[in-house]
């Protein structure tokens, strides 16, 4: 098939939604598929375009055996609510003529990643023109989360965002999305039970298991590889609340044999590094991101693992971070509700992590004592991994749904 994938984010990105439109599309070109991206420069999770790229001009290359375009956008340095709009609005502006061109090259299947949303009205428009089929597929419920975190306020403004994000979503053959939780969610949108998939994000699940502690990586970290070691690896956001890590830490400041490691960027690290300081805490350190091929020894040297959001953010985003930990047998404990994807995932497979309450320093230093006690690896965790993350099968299922000898007559919800 010809496929064209649309989105902001993608490889070389080394977390969240570039990690994994990236792979996506890999693996479809190494199948025979040919595919296309449309996306920007990368820039996340730092706010800042990467080296040897432009947020200036567009530039078409291919990459890995896939056609990827880039396009302009704008990055804030310092991304507040409206600075984020005018970012996303500018990726949706910039791309809309390169999409738009791709009625030329009519394409199959037309797979939208959010976010973001404001992308939807190209990507519609070529199923009329083409022929193709338009999946739109949600990484991140961002209107949910620009106003569960409080980001943007507004009762008009926020019944006015749902209706046109309900209008939207209705208008694609296929809406896909990651956890059970966020299918629920575009049920309660009012999106049709037909048109939904269930597409979670994976794991390569044989690259991470197995890994055994790397101290000569702990130590290159600034850790000593002889303490136990407290886990956070990812994107240090406002839906993070990371804040509460911190605090955490202070409260555990005089078990001399724990240190907590911050492995990552993003808009609040620079805050996070004044709090620790502020403190005086000497069992705190912070790390850039790793590369990938570090990955799995990074996440095999740490004895808890921590899955940390606002409760605002509760199935609005489900954290990327969980396939690989879970993949490793890493022990963590996860902040989020009991009526959540997450807290759900804890009640139905016991021991596979630590779930505690959100935004509750009590709860998560209590939770981290308790995961500190137990074995590793998780077996439990691993074993689920296997069943249930595998790239290779989730992506063949997913495809398998768009190819026309086979169609609908896939399991479209993709079930575990």
């Amino acid at each position: 098939m010809k496929i064209l994938l649309y989105g902001i984010n993608y490889s070389p990105e080394l977390t969240g939604i570039g990690k994994y439109s990236g792979e996506m599309a890999r693996w479809l070109a190494e199948q025979g598929h040919d595919v296309r991206v449309i996306t920007a420069p990368p820039y996340y999770p730092e706010w800042k375009v990467g080296v040897g790229y432009s947020a200036l001009r567009y530039h078409t290359a291919v990459e890995e055996g896939v056609r990827v375009t880039r396009c302009p956008l704008y990055v804030p340095a310092n991304p507040s609510a409206l600075k984020r709009l005018v970012h996303l609005g500018s990726f949706a502006f910039s791309s809309l003529f390169p999409v738009l061109v791709q009625w030329r090259w009519k394409p199959d299947l037309v797979v939208q990643v959010v976010p973001t949303l404001f992308c939807s009205v190209p990507s519609l428009l070529l199923g009329p023109l083409t022929g193709a089929q338009r999946v739109i597929h949600i990484q991140d419920y961002e209107v949910d989360a620009l106003f569960g975190l409080s980001l943007a306020k507004g009762g008009r403004l926020k019944r006015l965002a749902f209706a046109v994000e309900r209008w939207l979503l209705n208008r694609f053959d296929w809406v896909s999305t990651i956890s059970e939780g966020m299918l629920k969610r575009a049920r309660d949108k009012g999106v049709e039970e037909s048109k939904l998939l269930f597409f979670p994000n994976w794991s390569e699940v044989d690259r991470f298991q197995g890994g055994t502690r790397d101290e000569a990586l702990l130590r290159g970290l600034g850790v000593d590889p002889a303490k136990r070691v407290v886990l956070y690896s990812g994107n240090m956001g406002e839906k993070q609340g990371l804040e509460s890590v911190i605090e955490a830490a202070k409260l555990l400041r005089d078990q001399s044999d724990l240190h907590f490691l911050i492995v990552g960027d993003g808009a609040a690290k620079q805050r996070l590094i004044a709090q620790a300081q502020s403190l005086e805490l000497e069992n705190v350190s912070f790390a850039p991101l790793q590369p990938y091929e570090s990955l799995p020894a990074l996440l095999a040297s740490a004895d808890c693992h921590l899955v940390v959001q606002k409760r605002g953010a509760a199935d609005a985003v489900l954290p990327s971070k969980l396939t690989n930990i879970l993949a490793v047998g890493g022990n963590a404990v996860i902040t989020a509700d009991s009526d959540t994807t997450l807290g759900l995932l804890c009640a139905e497979y016991p021991g596979i992590a630590e779930c505690v309450e959100p935004e509750s320093v009590a709860e998560l230093v209590a939770g981290i004592e308790r995961v500190l006690a137990w074995s590793q690896p998780n077996a439990i965790a691993a074993d689920y991994a296997r069943q249930y993350l595998d790239k290779d099968v989730l992506l063949s299922r997913f495809v398998t749904v768009f190819e026309p000898s086979k169609g609908v007559q896939a399991d479209q919800h993709v079930d575990r």
